[in-house]
């Protein structure tokens, strides 16, 4: 099933925007956020995988190397046949990504072995 509507966190100024939702056990979206970068989120087995993007994509269509931030969360507690439900989980992911940009300690390698970590640790 996919929404039609969108839903929004606040009425005025920035939103953050879900723009589809199709619901079930293997639900997926997109949308953008506060601050207008766009996300994009899937439910694979239990969890909640969500990548923002860069707000400057130059293609409609983005890739691995425009991802800036990343979050996972379980989805055991959550309906994933309501569409307000699996919104909520979102926004709550949105606010918990975690940053992939890497800082003055962290090296570009450092970030990447990272993130392969996680994929192998969600398989």
């Amino acid at each position: 099933m996919v929404a039609e509507e969108r839903f929004s966190a606040a009425p005025s100024g920035p939103k953050f925007d879900v723009e589809q939702v199709t619901t079930g056990a293997q639900a997926s979206g997109f949308g953008s956020t506060e601050d207008n970068r766009p996300f994009a989120f899937r439910v694979y087995k239990s969890t909640l995988y969500l990548e923002i993007y860069r707000a400057d994509l130059p293609t409609p269509v983005p890739d691995q190397s425009d991802v800036t931030a990343v979050s996972e969360q379980s989805v055991t507690e959550i309906d994933l046949t309501d569409e307000r439900s699996i919104v909520a989980a979102v926004r709550d992911a949105v606010s918990n990504a975690d940053d992939l940009i890497a800082g003055p300690k962290e090296s570009a390698v450092r970030s990447f072995l990272g993130r392969v970590g996680s994929v192998i640790e969600s398989i």
